[in-house]
Parts: C-alpha cells; structure tokens; sequence
C-alpha cells in the first residue's frame, strides 16, 4: 500500500526549504539525513568552487542483488526564482502549489521525492533489482553548473534516467537541443545629436540594420533563435557610442545551431564595419544536444515499465535543456521522464502527489530488467499523420509520412514543434 501522506509531508519539507541555484545548502544537508535514515549514504562532491554553489553534488551507489550493469537516477536541488518563503499548499485532490508569491518547487523536488520514495520502497519491499546510482545537482537551472562540474569516473551506468520533465506520467524526452548564447557588443562613438550627428558612429543603428536580417523565431522544425535583451545609449540627443545585444539560439543539431551561430556573428560583424564600428562578440555553449535511440536500452525498459504500469510511453523531442544533456556527453544513454511537474518556472506551479506515488510503481521495473528482448523485424508500411515527420521517417508521399508501424502503434511520438513538452529545464 503507498502512503500518499507520507510523499506529501516529506515533498512538503523539501518545499519549505530555500534552495534557489547555487544555495543549495540546507537541501543538501537535509537530503543527507533523510536518505542515511533509509540506508543510503549520499556523497558529497568538492565542486563548489568550479559551480560558485555553497554545495556540492550529492550521490550515492546502492549495490544491486541481480547481475547486471548500474542504472542512474538522477534529478537536481536546486529551484528557480522567487523560491524564498516556499511553501507547500495542498488541495483535497491530492494537488499541491504554493501559496502563489512563489514557485512551488516541484521542479525539481517532485523529482528527488520519487527517487527517495522508490529507494526506501525497494530497501523495504527487498526488491530485487540491478546495482543503483543516484545523482542529485547542484546549479541545474543555470546552464547544469553541478552536473558538469561532476567527477563521471564516479559513475558506471550507461543507461539513465533524469526526473525532470513536465507533462502526463508516461512522458519521456529522448532528445534536446544544443542551446548557444552570445552578445553581441557594438561601439561606435558619440557625438551631439543636434549640433554635429555627422562626427558620430550610431551603434544602434549598426544594431538595428543587423537585426533586421537576422532570422528568429523558429527558423526551422528543430532550431529556434532569439534576441532577448537590448540596450545602448546615454541619452537622446546624444549619438549612440555603444549598443549591447542578447541572445540565444536552440537546435537539436548541434551543426545547424553552429552555423546559425556564426551566420549571426558575421552580420552583426558586417553592419558594424559599414559605419566604422567595433565589434566585440562573446559566445558561450550552455549545453550540446543529443539523442537517445529509441532502440537503446533506457527507451526499451522505460517503455515496458510504463506499459506493464498500464500508462502509454511518449517519447518526445524537447527545446529544454537537463542533466542529461551533460550525461550524453559522457557517454550515457538516457531519457528525461516526467515526474509531475506541471506550470513549472511560474508561481502556477502544482505537482499532485498520486501521480509521484504512481511513478514509484515503475521503479521497481526498469532497474532489474534483464537484457530486452530481440526486437523483431520491421515491417514498414504506410501510417497517416498530417503533422511533420521525425527525424527517423523513411520516405514521404503526399499526407501520409512512411515509417515503421511498430513505433506507430505501439510507440507514442511527439514530433511536431507545437505539442513538444514544456521541459522543466531551461
């Protein structure tokens, strides 16, 4: 029998601790304890430094009774803005949100719940299953500070699972974009507006003409570029001398978002140059995207997990970034599972505690599953679909996109932009 009780009070404690990114302290400490009181012990790392958090990452490794590879689990402490004063309001339903002055947290401690709810179940339950890793972050929100910042000769899985994504139970994102951000820096030189326009240089005119070229929005079904912030000037009848320009851009090719990248840095370069401008250009890779195959490992046991949990799998495409885009660099296969998080990165946020709890019934599945079954050929047919094809579509004719009917019937994939997840990354 689940106590729902008991996931609330203790999703309730975690929300009533303050742990915005990079002060993660008392979560850390607090985890600490209540994971030793079920037998875990977490480690903490010395990345401080590197991540600019007054904590480390937290981790531990529970020794399996089946044979078998480790599976990670992982999920991160920190939560975004306003998140001081938290508290957790719970609703006859079983919903919780927050008092509305703050976010509720769920993202990510919906996630760190289940993880400890579904440990201390399978400690209690003796469980069989496969050797167990546990990941909890620091600095998640801001670009995975504590997630690259990790020592992943720690880590022997290769396959995993990060709670941290919004959406129905059942959801899994099994790829995300490679996200770039830059500033561009322009500087001209300033003059009187009235008396002598002529002896000046107008950043903000070298701005404007660059942007007016540049392509934003969605450029295409998997890239996304946008200019955020603006600013320049000291006055208005004043020549602007320096302009500052934000942005970023998202794609789930790493390629294309590169050479959108650099398209961006050449324009901005040649407006600037027309005029006699200076251009200073800083770009920064925040994460670099991947993609799980939906033949791996981690999607075959999370899509028989959710099955035999009578839920359907959904595999989708997300333009929010995680901890498993780090983990893909280290060669970790993975997929980003909802864990009820919904309006996350708002004061709306609500999580709803029968739905963590159910979650905990697909734990004990995927960590002793044995090696998965052979897949059986695939015959490809013709399926009806009238949104944009995958990345895997074979052919396409007309108003029917030609793939396997294997993923389409037994497989729900999400592909087109407009229904793609609101991640709970950033």
């Amino acid at each position: 029998m689940i106590d729902e009780k008991r996931i609330a009070d203790f999703f309730a404690e975690l929300v009533s601790i303050d742990s915005p990114s990079l002060e993660e302290r008392e979560m850390a400490d607090t985890l600490k304890i209540k994971f030793a009181e079920i037998g875990v012990t977490l480690t903490e790392d010395h990345t401080q430094e590197q991540t600019g958090s007054n904590a480390g990452n937290l981790s531990a490794r529970i020794p399996g009774s089946l044979a078998g590879a480790p599976v990670l689990f992982a999920a991160h402490m920190d939560t975004v803005e306003p998140a001081k004063g938290k508290k957790a309001v719970s609703h006859e339903d079983g919903t919780v949100t927050s008092d509305g002055t703050t976010v509720l947290g769920a993202d990510d401690l919906a996630g760190v719940t289940a993880i400890y709810e579904a440990v201390r179940h399978l400690i209690k339950t003796k469980t069989p299953h496969r050797p167990i890793e546990i990941l909890i972050s620091t600095g998640e929100e801001l670009y995975c500070k504590g997630a690259n910042a990790f020592d992943y000769s720690q880590v022997q899985a290769k396959e995993a699972y990060v709670l941290d994504l919004s959406g129905a139970i059942g959801a899994a994102a099994y790829a995300a974009p490679t996200l770039v951000s830059f500033a561009a820096k322009i500087q001209g030189k300033a003059a009187h507006a009235g008396f002598h326009p002529e002896d000046g240089i107008n950043s903000i005119q070298a701005a404007a003409r660059a942007i007016a070229q540049l392509p934003q929005g969605h450029v295409d079904e998997s890239t996304t570029a946008n200019i955020g912030k603006i600013g320049g000037g000291s006055g208005t009848n004043i020549v602007s001398e320096s302009c500052v320009i934000e942005g970023e851009i998202r794609s789930l090719n790493h390629e294309t978002a590169m050479e959108l990248l650099e398209t961006y840095h050449r324009i901005f370069q040649q407006e600037a140059g027309k005029i006699g401008a200076k251009l200073v250009w800083e770009e920064k890779l925040n994460i670099h995207a991947y993609e799980t195959p939906l033949t791996s490992d981690a999607a075959r046991h999370y899509e028989s997990a959710v099955a035999e949990e009578g839920l359907t799998a959904a595999f989708e495409k997300t333009f929010g970034g995680s901890d498993n885009n780090v983990f893909a660099q280290h060669g970790i296969e993975g997929l980003v599972i909802a864990t009820s998080m919904n309006q996350v990165h708002s004061c709306a946020e609500y999580t709803k505690i029968p739905e963590i709890a159910r979650w905990r019934g697909l734990w004990p599945i995927l960590p002793h599953r044995r090696k998965p079954e052979q897949v059986p050929d695939e015959k490809t047919e013709y399926v009806k679909n009238p949104q944009s094809p995958p990345a895997d579509v074979k052919t396409k004719t007309g108003g029917l996109f030609l793939f396997p009917a294997r993923l389409a019937t037994q497989r729900k994939i999400v592909y087109n932009r407009e229904k793609l997840p609101v991640h709970a990354g950033f």
